[in-house]
């Protein structure tokens, strides 16, 4: 067996995870009167930039879960990932924070993936103006290929030196 298989396919399988917990919500959501306003191809694209998100994220957790030494620490990962979610622009504007969280927020991924999906959806909302704001389409797609191309080859190494 390839030492990259153990790795590449709890990702593949994460991703499978990932697009049947997402068309649950989707199909939820449409039951109880929500509507895309940007149409099914819109909406379609925001769920494939959602789910690439996703399968960034997942190297990261892939990794961090090799470095720590039991189950119990993995589960604290949590409070690591936790301040990722929340300084971004998903619950408020980064216009409206101080001006240094406004910057981190401005360039947290999630927020480039939340205001793409946004806008993909129809429902745009105003931006700060930054650059990165303005170009959330294509940051929500540079995002999670950078931290791709960082964790995956990261974790496989990693798993490579546990397996020895």
């Amino acid at each position: 067996m390839a030492p990259s298989a153990f790795a590449s396919g709890r990702g593949a399988a994460d991703l499978v995870v990932a697009a049947a917990e997402l068309t649950i919500l989707a199909v939820t959501a449409l039951l109880i009167g929500w509507r895309a306003d940007g149409g099914v191809l819109g909406a379609l694209g925001a769920f494939g930039l959602l789910l690439l998100l996703r399968f960034s994220l997942v190297w990261v957790g892939v990794w961090l879960g090799m470095l720590v030494p039991t189950p119990e620490a993995a589960g604290g990962l949590y409070a690591v990932a936790f301040p990722l979610t929340m300084i971004s622009s998903t619950f408020v504007s980064p216009s409206l924070m101080p001006d240094w969280l406004g910057f981190v927020a401005a360039w947290n991924p999630i927020s480039s993936t939340a205001t793409a999906t946004r806008e993909l959806f129809g429902n745009p909302v105003a931006g700060g103006g930054t650059w990165v704001e303005e170009n959330a389409p294509l940051m929500a797609v540079v995002w999670p290929l950078a931290i791709t191309l960082v964790f995956l080859p990261s974790a496989v190494r990693r798993f490579r030196r546990l397996s020895r």
